[in-house]
């Protein structure tokens, strides 16, 4: 029997949390979720040290840990911030391997869901791959020829007026983004999946909301296009649950652009995790 390598791949999301056991090819061996700790920094790194601890139950002889986390990472293991986390300045690579004694590898998780697709996924004929993730926040990653030499930090950062309001692509079409986007038109809503059942109910105020959210991830796309001329866009995100609502529209409305819906839709994190990890510790 075939004794493949094995490592731990962790996707840190703005709300909920995933750690998998996953070998040299790709199969996922054993994954586990957990609530993401928001605004206390010792809790949310003990919340990693427990997901890491559950992992290493199961198996122990893994190569090193591998971690897509949604904030700016300087040299592959020191976190600047996490804007939706509300913690900023933590040494995570370091903590880790003071405490697991394996090689850690930590990347924006945007990157890391953008490798997958670029090695493996969609993109993998494409020089240059634009991944998108709508989630709890807005976000994005560019690979071109399996590097991120031209890679954006948080380009859902990117300031964008709404009206009279100068924020950003995120704050107005991420999933919480559409909270913001909807009250700014006088529609109450709970959350995105509550937005989206109301234009399927074709709510008249959902209805014009959805026109403007659709233009402005029209506008954000066309961003994305003039500055970083990818050849494919791959997209995902919580925010796809609803994917039957917009996805069709969202494509007519950018028939110019090579618009694909991710091929690991939500395991892109854990995959391109470990395939980033694997590649980088074979090196």
């Amino acid at each position: 029997m075939e004794d493949l390598k094995k490592i731990i791949s962790i996707d840190i999301g703005g709300t909920n949390s995933r750690f998998a056991l996953i070998d040299e090819k790709m199969n996922i061996l054993y994954k586990i979720f957990k609530p993401t700790i928001l605004d206390i920094k010792d809790d949310f790194v003990n919340s990693i040290i427990s997901g890491i601890e559950d992992i290493l139950k199961e198996d122990k002889d893994v190569i090193g840990i591998s971690i897509g986390i949604p904030g700016p990472v300087l040299r592959e293991s020191y976190v600047i911030t996490l804007p939706n986390i509300h913690i900023d300045d933590i040494p995570l690579g370091e903590i880790l391997n003071k405490k697991f004694n394996l090689p850690i590898i930590v990347r924006n998780d945007a990157e890391m869901a953008a490798f997958a697709e670029a090695f493996l996924g969609h993109g993998k004929k494409h020089s240059r791959v634009f991944f998108v993730t709508i989630s709890t926040g807005l976000g994005g990653a560019l690979v071109v020829d399996l590097t991120f030499d031209e890679s954006p930090y948080e380009i859902g950062h990117t300031p964008y007026k709404h009206l009279d309001l100068t924020k950003s692509f995120e704050y107005f079409s991420s999933g919480n983004g559409l909270v913001n986007l909807a009250k700014v038109h006088d529609l109450e809503i709970n959350n995105s999946e509550h937005f989206f059942a109301l234009v399927e109910e074709k709510n008249v105020k959902a209805l014009f909301v959805y026109g403007r959210w659709l233009h402005i991830l029209t506008d954000f796309l066309t961003y994305i296009e003039r500055k970083y001329h990818p050849s494919i866009y791959v997209l995902t995100g919580g925010v796809f649950q609803s994917k039957d609502v917009f996805w069709k529209d969202l494509v007519s409305l950018n028939p110019q652009l090579n618009l694909r819906e991710c091929y690991f839709k939500d395991l892109a994190g854990l995959i391109g995790a470990a395939a980033y990890g694997f590649r980088r510790l074979s090196n």
